[in-house]
């Protein structure tokens, strides 16, 4: 049987590492490693360090995700969404936040700010053509099928 696990090296600065906390966990969570408290006010951006650093195989990215409950209660993101680690990439993990709310946030060392998962991916590889097959849906989008 499959156990759905995949070995990645990992270095942590802190002595932390990432974990699932709960059974059914598709992220683990990962926490500030900074000197210094970073006060995020509202509409600003903040980079901040986890002291994480890992290897990936080829096929494999690790995806940067914001914290559901970090964002309802405080208004935190991530400014590009979804944030890609690439299997080739050896540097410190680090999380690029948004304080989307109305009041300052205060980021402490040790604090849960984002989620990590790891997911398998395809490389594509293009091929040039003047047509392309028809569908129902065809150029259909931007809300087509209704309310």
């Amino acid at each position: 049987m499959d156990t759905g696990l995949v070995a990645i090296k990992i270095k942590s600065e802190s002595g932390k590492i990432p974990a699932y906390e709960t059974a059914g966990a598709a992220g683990m969570d990962l926490s500030a490693y900074i000197e210094e408290d970073v006060v995020m006010f509202p509409g600003k951006i903040a980079i901040i360090k986890t002291g994480i650093f890992i290897e990936l195989s080829t096929g494999y990215e690790a995806q940067i995700r914001a914290r559901s409950g970090f964002a309802a209660k405080h208004g935190i993101g991530l400014v590009n969404g979804i944030g890609t680690i690439d299997s080739d990439y050896r540097g410190e993990i680090k999380v690029i936040l948004i304080n989307w709310g109305e009041e300052s946030v205060t980021i402490k060392n040790g604090d849960r700010i984002a989620q990590m998962v790891i997911c398998r991916y395809e490389k594509a590889k293009f091929i040039v053509s003047d047509t392309l097959s028809e569908t129902e849906r065809n150029q259909g989008g931007f809300g087509h099928t209704g309310v």
